[in-house]
Formats: C-alpha cells, structure tokens, sequence
C-alpha cells in the first residue's frame, strides 16, 4: 500500500476546513464552513493495478479501492474487509453490479446497479455508509452507559431512492436516529412505500409540502445551525458525504475489467460511461476513479429536462433559471434549451428533478486548483486558492442565482466530461426502442433510460467506432411504474406481472407511518420535530 494512505486526510472545498480524518469526514458529513470534504490527495492506482485487480470480485476491488482513501490505523484491513462484506452480501447479484450489454452492434452496455435490497444504485453506497456510522458508533461507545453514550442523528432529503437506501441501511441500528424528507407526492408510490412502511422506532418520514431542493435546503440549514450541533451529532446520508462517494467509485473498476475480459477489448478500446445524473454524485465517482488512473476517455453526463448541468457544459453558466435572448451574456439563447419558469420541472424521471447538484461543488474544487495554479506553487497555497474560488462562486450563485466560469475553467471541465439533455418524450421513445428492438424484452427505468438515449446520440456523434459506451441503470423499472407503463402499455411481450419483483407487491397497501411538514415552518420546524423525537428514543 501506498505510504500517503497512512495519512490520508480530508479537507472542505471552501477553504475553511482541512485535516479531517475519514472518521470525521463521513461523521461531520458537511464542512463547517459549509464545504463539502474532498481528500487532500486523489490517490495514484499501483502501478500493476490493472493485472493484479483484473480478476477480482466486487468485495475485492472496493477493499483495494477503499484502503487507498482510508488509513489502516483508522479501519484495520480486516474490520473495513468485513464492513464491506456485510454491506454486499444483501445484494441479489453475485456481481453486485453486473455489466449487460445492450447493443452488440454498437457496444453499448449497462451498468445494473438496481440489485441491493431497494431496487436503486443508491444501495451500493447507503448500505456501506449504514455499516460505518455503526462501526464507528460502535467504537465510540465501548465500555459506557445511558446518557454518555454517543448518538448519532441521521439527517436527509430525498427526491425517491437515497431516502429508502438510507432507511435500510440504518433500520434498527443501535445509537442512531434517522430523518428523511422528501416533497410530499412527488415521489413514486413504490418509492414513498419502501420508506413509510418501515415500522423501525429509530425511521422517521417527513414528508414536506415542498421540492426536493427546498428538503435539501432544510438539511443544509440543520448542519450549518449552532444550536443543534450543540446538542446533536448530526450526520449525513445524502451524497454530500464523502463516503457515499467512495463507495460509487468501486463500480467504474468492476465495470471496465468486466469489459476487459471480453475478447472484442483492446488496449485501443476507449471506454466512455454515460450518467443520468441530477446531484452529480454518481458522475463524480467516476470522476475521480479517471483521476485516480483508470482509462476513461470521456464521462457524458444526462440530463432530464432540469438541465443545469447540460447548461454549464454547453455555456460555462451554472444559473438556477436559463439566460435567455438579450439578457444571455452571448445574446444567443442556447440549442435547443427552453427556458422554463424558475423552478424544478416536474418529469418522468423524479429522482433528477433538481435544480441545483449539490456535488457540482467537488468538481469546481479540482478545476480550480488545476486551472488557476501551477505545481511550483506551494500546495497549500494551490488548495486556498481553489478553496477561495469555489467560495466565491457558491455565493454568487446564492445571491444572483448563479455564476459564470471563465474559458479555461470550462475547456478544462470538457476535457473530460461532455453532456445531453434528454426529453420526457425522448425518454419513454428509448424505453420503447430498448424493448421492441434493441433488446427484445428488456424493461428500462426511465432514469436508466437517459443514460441509453445519451448513449445512443453520443454513438452518432462520437466518431470511434471502437468505443465503448456503458451507461449507468441505477433503478429497477418497478420504481417508476407510471412512465413505464405510458412506454410500453399494448406492446407485444409486454406485462406488469413480469416486471414487479415480489418484493413490491402489496408494499403500497401496508400500515405506513409519516409526519407532514409545512415549508412555512421553515427548518425551525423540522428541528422541533427532531429534537422532540431523538429525546423520545433515547
């Protein structure tokens, strides 16, 4: 093992927080200073990775992975091991994430990350994140009674999936209290199931008569306020935590040996992954597994219809509500974009429905420090600068509702990601396909979807025959029943029966248990209610 990995720390994209440890990082979840923790070194793979991790098992590749961001003085080797054996072995796949290929003609594959116990990618990293807050919890609480033990309070939002994934990674854990809003019938039926029916004494629903961006501005009020840190512990389970990240970054490795291995690979094949992303987590786990060394030749981000991600790659404007005309600094308005009203835009595919990513922030953080220094600079002088930069962009962007990058920010952010926006009615025509004829008889979630159409429109446009594409199905169709029944409803083949794991059926018509809360009672009103519930538990 590399030797910075004894001290590998952690530091907060805004320059105010540095040397955390993982513990307090993933603990912390958010900076003080309302950063978000990156590592202070992106670890270089060894340099026989590719032959000695090509044959390993998913269990293996994520311990190799994970001991790089994590010193074996705080996790010995054989404790993270059984970590994350009890996080992968409630999966149905002995792949955990197995890679199907779709289009042999056009070598486009996916990347199935629906196998953990509910049905969503989020589950390859919830599950794990669930097993560290209770080891460390654990360790914490060796040896002491009642009141001084330690207590953790699991705070989140969710647009559909992290929500559910959190809730079974943390039901019934000892010492741990977890709350999760989501916006109050905005969610799927199967989704808003899966996490009220959970009858745990330490789960609580609250459902917001709000969006999801106003659920996730509440959780960020909660870690910034003095009051309740002063009381709480509190902890996060959205993918602001730097260990929802690592977890994802397992999956990139697992799925280019699994492509590797086939006999059509070459070392000329270029392997390009396409993300149907909303709060940018899942793509900057990529992100960073190209950094760390693996040959990706280019991460294609997808949107839905909330396209501020697209945005920003096409224009180097990350703004809440599209320029448009005139106002627009060029006087172009933008391909194809329509401007819509200052708001999230309800789609097929909720879990997307977003309007700004939250982890867009870790990916300014690296372009700056990049960009705006050379390596003769000092490097703690190099990391204050970017600190500086990503500070004042996040401000400009919650006082004028965004920013502009300069040119070489945004040629550097085009080096390695490119970007589509994909319709709703784009969306339901590639479930179609994917069924009818590309795939006779395969079933996509519509989120999975955006990630095939992306796919799709970056094989005509992307020259290299050679390359290869995987995009990312990070639902189970069951999910999002309403989109898939409007694709596929008459087609031969086609039955709901089929589709539904047994799991699901009759999960909407059990006792389901949550507490509605008023967006007019602010965030104050959700730490009563936290306060109120954690004092009852404990």
């Amino acid at each position: 093992m590399s030797s910075h990995t004894e001290s590998q720390r952690y530091l907060s994209t805004r320059g105010g927080s540095y040397d955390f440890s993982f513990e307090e990082a993933v603990l912390k979840g958010l900076a003080s200073d309302g950063g978000l923790f990156i590592p202070e070194e992106v670890p270089s793979l060894p340099s026989n990775w590719e032959s000695e991790w090509k044959n390993l098992s998913f269990e293996e590749l994520a311990f190799n992975i994970f001991s790089l961001y994590i010193s074996p003085s705080e996790i010995p080797p054989a404790d993270l091991k059984d970590i994350i054996h009890r996080s992968y072995s409630t999966f149905r796949s002995k792949d955990v994430t197995p890679t199907v290929t779709l289009d042999e003609k056009r070598n486009i594959h996916l990347l199935e990350l629906f196998h953990g116990p509910t049905y969503a990618f989020k589950d390859v990293a919830l599950q794990f994140l669930g097993n560290l807050f209770e080891y460390f919890l654990v360790r914490r609480n060796e040896g002491k009674e009642g009141e001084e033990r330690e207590h953790l309070t699991v705070v989140g939002a969710t647009s559909g999936d992290t929500g559910s994934a959190a809730i079974y990674g943390l039901r019934g854990k000892k010492d741990i209290s977890v709350f999760i809003m989501h916006p109050h019938g905005k969610i799927s039926p199967i989704q808003e199931a899966q996490m009220t029916t959970v009858m745990d004494a330490n789960v609580h629903n609250l459902a917001v008569d709000g969006t999801f961006d106003d659920c996730q501005d509440f959780v960020k009020a909660l870690f910034a306020d003095p009051e309740i840190n002063s009381t709480h512990r509190l902890a996060a389970v959205n993918s602001i935590n730097w260990a929802r990240i690592l977890a994802q970054i397992t999956y990139y490795f697992h799925s280019y040996f699994h492509l590797a291995r086939q006999p059509s690979f070459t070392s000329h094949s270029a392997v390009r992954f396409v993300v149907p992303t909303g709060n940018f987590g899942d793509i900057l786990a990529g992100y960073f597994a190209k950094r760390m060394g693996l040959p990706i030749q280019k991460l294609v981000i997808a949107t839905n219809e909330n396209d501020i991600l697209h945005r920003f790659w096409q224009s180097g404007r990350y703004e809440k509500k599209p320029v448009h005309g005139n106002e627009a600094a060029g006087g172009e308005p933008l391909d194809g974009v329509q401007a819509h009203e200052s708001g999230v835009k309800e789609t097929l595919s909720p879990a997307m429905d977003i309007l700004v990513s939250s982890n867009f922030e870790r990916l300014l953080w690296f372009l700056a420090y990049d960009v705006y220094s050379t390596n003769s600079d000092a490097v703690a002088q190099r990391r204050a600068q970017a600190g500086d930069h990503v500070k004042g962009w996040l401000d400009a962007l919650k006082s004028d509702g965004g920013f502009r990058v300069d040119d070489m920010i945004i040629e550097a952010a085009r080096k390695d990601f490119s970007s589509y926006r994909v319709s709703d009615s784009e969306t339901l025509d590639t479930i179609k396909k994917v069924f009818t004829s590309i795939t006779p008889g395969y079933v996509l979630d519509p989120h999975s979807a955006i990630g095939v159409a992306a796919a799709l429109r970056d094989t005509q446009q992307d020259a290299d025959a050679e390359a290869q594409h995987v995009a990312l199905s990070t639902a189970h169709p069951a999910k999002f029943a309403n989109a898939v029944h409007d694709a596929l409803n008459g087609e031969k083949g086609y039955s709901w029966d089929k589709v539904e794991p047994e799991e699901f059926k009759g999960l909407e018509d059990k006792e389901k248990r949550m507490t509605i809360v008023k967006k007019s009672g602010g965030w104050q009103g959700v730490r009563t209610i936290v306060v109120k519930e954690v004092e009852a538990e404990r």
